[in-house]
């Protein structure tokens, strides 16, 4: 999470580290620029605990500044020491304009975000969040990647048996437990042949798969219009096996994770409020937690909120042109994924929402626009109600009305 430095509060030096895997590099500065400590350590604590341990004899007044907001980052956030966040774009841009042009060092990236922390004030402190929220975002980030490696999974079991059995491809419903765990038992339309309708019900009865019926006389019927076998078949049927293990071990490994976002979500002071807000279940409302902290002291502000999950237009005017908006560069693409999934939920079961959309679509927005506005108006009003300890209800305060 970020939270902008505040203004008059000049440290004396500053911290700048070039983050890596192996080693990181530091470079401490005055405010004269002028290059104070310059140090190339491993990524270890101790090494880490010594190197702070240095800067701070120079002066307890220093301000840290790194390129990367996880890692080496914790680690100094975790031993107290105030952290400032810069992109790894920024500092690329940021450069370029300094002495040596495009070439690149991890000493002079380290003065680089030093430098840049010494002169800008619009840099956000690093803040690791409290351990609920860190592990919901440990959950959420694992369960995204699951949920992305299914997906691959699927195209590629869709793409294998395309090559071999294309009359049963097209109808299976590849996305559902029921067809993928035939596919486990049954890959070839001689098998299928051999098996018939009443086995194969049998086994996927045995299997407590639904509308195993349907699904048995479906495989059947594409056995029966495909009759020769297609070169690489045997091989092939045990890809597609392998294949749809891995489909149905993801789905595991994605319910249990569910349950475990669920669980851990119950424990944050916060959980009831933001699930009472309408379209933001479990898995969305802990997203949000992840990408935010639930610490809405943080941003101080609705529209800092809204700046932050890129649901706040900066404008960019230049010339004749004015009044353009745009949606910032910087923002948390997951904070705004979660917001607007949320949004197009709740056009479903909360009246509030679908007639704010309706209003939104009358006044000429598109379909996206609208639920971007939705999702700003109920980012607005989350906010608020984090903020006031209250679940929503249906009647907004007047302050809040857009």
């Amino acid at each position: 999470m970020n939270d902008e430095l505040a203004e008059g509060n000049v440290p004396e030096i500053w911290a700048g580290v070039d983050i890596g895997k192996t080693h990181h590099h530091c470079v401490v500065i005055n405010t004269d620029g002028k290059r104070l400590l310059s140090r190339r350590v491993a990524n270890d604590e101790s090494e880490l605990l010594t190197l702070i341990s240095d800067v701070l004899e120079i002066s307890t007044d220093a301000l840290w500044a790194v390129d990367l907001n996880h890692g080496g980052a914790a680690l100094l956030v975790s031993h107290g020491q105030p952290v400032a966040y810069l992109t790894g774009l920024a500092v690329h841009r940021a450069s370029a304009t300094y002495k040596g042009g495009e070439g690149k060092t991890d000493a002079k990236d380290a003065f680089v975000i030093a430098d840049q922390a010494r002169v800008r004030r619009d840099l956000g402190l690093f803040r690791p969040g409290d351990e609920i929220a860190v592990d919901l975002r440990t959950l959420t980030t694992r369960r995204l990647d699951a949920v992305f490696d299914r997906t691959r999974q699927i195209n590629r079991l869709r793409a294998q048996l395309l090559e071999i059995f294309p009359a049963l491809e097209r109808p299976l419903e590849l996305t559902n437990r029921g067809p993928v765990l035939l596919l486990t038992g049954y890959q070839t339309p001689a098998a299928i042949r051999r098996a018939g309708t009443s086995r194969i019900e049998t086994w996927l009865k045995n299997r407590k798969v639904r509308g195993a019926s349907a699904l048995a006389k479906t495989a059947v019927e594409a056995a029966q219009a495909q009759q020769p076998a297609l070169p690489g078949e045997k091989l092939a049927a045990t890809m597609v096996v392998r294949l749809a293990k891995g489909v149905l071990a993801l789905d595991e490994e994605i319910a249990e994770l569910d349950a475990l976002i669920e669980a851990k979500l119950r424990e944050h002071p916060h959980a009831e409020v933001i699930r009472s807000l309408p379209g933001m279940g479990p898995k969305l409302g802990a997203e949000f937690l992840a990408a935010t902290g639930g610490d809405m002291d943080a941003f101080g502000s609705a529209d800092r909120l809204a700046g932050f999950a890129g649901l706040a237009p900066r404008p960019r005017d230049s010339g004749r042109v004015s009044g353009n908006l745009r949606r910032p560069r910087r923002y948390h693409r997951g904070l705004l994924r979660t917001m607007y999934l949320s949004a197009m939920v709740s056009l479903q079961c909360c009246p509030v929402s679908k007639a704010f959309y309706d209003r939104k679509r009358s006044e000429g927005k598109g379909h996206k626009q609208a639920l971007l506005a939705l999702a700003r108006r109920r980012l607005n009003v989350l906010w608020a109600m984090i903020r006031d300890g209250e679940q929503f209800h249906a009647s907004p305060p007047v302050t809040l009305a857009a």
